[in-house]
């Protein structure tokens, strides 16, 4: 038995780490491998402009977007739970990251990002996966909506070539200022963004190969330069105008602290913001793998993929990196291409390497407006105006949760905006629990429903009365519980039927003890019947089962009725 209960110990206490890497080696092919390899160099060519674009939105550059996108993309291709899983900077945190410079600066980034990295590690030692994934969907489409637009207000100064330096950080404003400089608008910028949403809208059309960001970029960035050299047009902004160019791989380097922070300072002001970057890179990339799941047929490991997130955020930042996750679009991109093991991923982020190395000089030949037009795109992509539409013929609850969460989203940030979101899902989730469960108080006879038999009736016996509880027994029915029961005499017989009850909290325990107490004052007697063994546990470790008796404590109405009657026959 001790060695029983000491495995049994073992087993709930292991990690839970296997990376799929090293499962999809074992039986690993040359036919597979020219997959993967083809998969791989395709998805490369798809993340070029996206690590670029998100690199710069997010407040850092072209160098940093690139860099995320290789060295984070391996390691959860290497080290993640999921076969086909595609990592590096998303969307998702162009919001986020932004602010967190605004507010910290680099270094601050940098702390918070692996702060993020050891909370998603500790998510999957913990085993947390699969709670993550039950993350309320109104919150997720709610702040992915709020992040959607939040992204397409950050565009507008390059898509309309206004040059303003310093654009706020707020939402409010932003657009305030754009309005003010909206005299200061260069149409070539103008034209060549949206000629670029236009190539990549309409590239699926007549080619399902071909990535419709990286021709867009590939056409403006010859147009844009035909116009420099042959047109006299000098006003396009390029990247290598206002970014440092990729010139090989970044060193490794330990953020530095602004003059007066310390590092514990740091981490105590970066910490909500870490907590929301990990929530975030959590609940994406768990979200990417179910889709790819059902996909390709397989079943990712959630524990092990956010411990192959968490190790990628953990370094990325000491070489310039910003937080990164799995990306839905990218993953999907692979599975399409005949990607099914991580050594796609891998063999994606070896083609971005060489652009690093090699393609420098022109990345910066790049036009602003283009990579605006990349991230409009994306941002309608992320809007989920379909969902939302959709999700707003159901509860006003969940309607209230959405619009909250992306109001808040886009007016404050989105560290505020999932909290307040949570609080009000869970809030409306309780009130829905405590609707769903009944309270009854039967005196005469009952109806017992037998799964496949006819209902029975029940006689209650005199001077007894019965309770019967339906659902978990927490502090909101607690309360429901204790209004029924007060005010009334009662009978001297009062038996709780709890068959029903599959939990009860300490609040419940508490309100319980007081109506026992109270009853056992009037010389009442308390039977308590249907209860399951984890509630009575409780109710046994509380003390509630030694005030009723064990006698009092019985797993079926018929045995309690029974014992009603023998003890209202001695009153009698």
């Amino acid at each position: 038995m001790a060695k029983a209960e000491k495995k049994e110990r073992k087993a709930k206490f292991s990690i839970d780490y296997n990376p799929r890497l090293f499962s999809t080696l074992k039986n690993y092919n040359r036919e597979q491998f020219s997959k993967d390899l083809m998969a791989g160099i395709i998805v490369g060519i798809v993340a070029i402009p996206l690590a670029i674009a998100f690199g710069i939105a997010s407040g850092v550059g072209p160098t940093e977007g690139l860099v995320t996108a290789i060295l984070a993309g391996f390691i959860i291709s290497a080290f993640g739970g999921t076969k086909v899983q595609i990592g590096g900077p998303t969307g998702a945190f162009i919001v986020i990251v932004y602010g967190i410079i605004q507010q910290f600066g680099l270094a601050g980034l940098a702390i918070a990002t692996v702060l993020a990295g050891v909370m998603m590690v500790l998510m999957g030692l913990f085993k947390l996966g699969s709670v993550i994934k039950f993350m309320p969907y109104p919150i997720i489409v709610g702040f992915t909506g709020g992040i959607a637009i939040t992204i397409f207000s950050t565009q507008m100064n390059d898509l309309f070539g206004m040059g303003i330096a310093n654009v706020p950080a707020n939402f409010i404003d932003k657009w305030a200022c754009y309005f003010d400089h909206i005299g200061d608008i260069n149409w070539w910028s103008f034209l060549i963004g949206i000629v670029s949403i236009l190539i990549i809208a309409y590239t699926p059309k007549f080619s399902k190969k071909i990535p419709g960001s990286l021709l867009a970029i590939v056409v403006m960035t010859l147009v844009c330069w035909a116009l420099r050299e042959w047109g006299g047009v000098t006003s396009i902004k390029t990247i290598g105008d206002l970014y440092e160019l990729p010139k090989g791989l970044p060193s490794f380097r330990l953020p530095a602290l602004a003059e007066g922070e310390t590092f514990f300072t740091t981490v105590q002001s970066v910490l909500p913001a870490a907590f929301t970057i990990a929530m975030l890179g959590a609940i994406e990339s768990l979200l990417s793998a179910m889709v790819a799941d059902g996909v390709v047929g397989d079943k990712h490991d959630s524990n092990s993929e956010l411990i192959g997130n968490g190790i990628a955020n953990m370094v990325v930042p000491f070489f310039g990196g910003i937080p990164a996750t799995g990306a839905i679009a990218r993953t999907m991109a692979n599975i399409n291409n005949g990607g099914r093991t991580p050594i796609a991923g891998i063999v994606h982020t070896l083609v971005l390497l060489l652009v690093l190395l090699f393609l420098g000089g022109l990345v910066g030949m790049i036009p602003m407006p283009c990579l605006a037009g990349v991230l409009i795109v994306v941002s309608y992509n992320m809007s989920g105006w379909r969902t939302i539409r959709s999700m707003c013929r159901q509860s006003r609850g969940d309607i209230a949760v959405l619009f909250l969460t992306l109001f808040l989203t886009v007016i404050f940030d989105l560290t505020i905006a999932i909290e307040v979101g949570l609080i009000l899902a869970v809030v409306l989730f309780m009130k829905r629990v405590m609707e769903s469960v009944n309270v009854s108080v039967v005196e005469k006879e009952m109806l017992l429903n037998t799964e496949g038999e006819q209902e029975e009736k029940l006689v209650i016996p005199a001077n007894t009365e019965v309770y019967e509880i339906e659902g978990p027994f927490f502090f909101g029915v607690a309360n429901r519980f204790e209004e029924i029961q007060r005010g009334r005499k009662g009978q001297p017989i009062r038996i709780i039927r709890m068959r029903r009850v599959n939990f009860i909290d300490a609040t419940g325990v508490h309100n319980l003890e007081i109506f026992i107490d109270s009853a056992l004052k009037e010389g009442q007697t308390i039977i308590l019947s249907g209860v399951n063994p984890d509630v009575k546990a409780v109710l046994v470790q509380s003390g509630i089962v030694a005030k009723v008796g064990e006698d009092n404590v019985l797993d079926h109405i018929h045995k309690a009725l029974a014992r009603a009657e023998e003890i209202s026959n001695n009153i009698q």
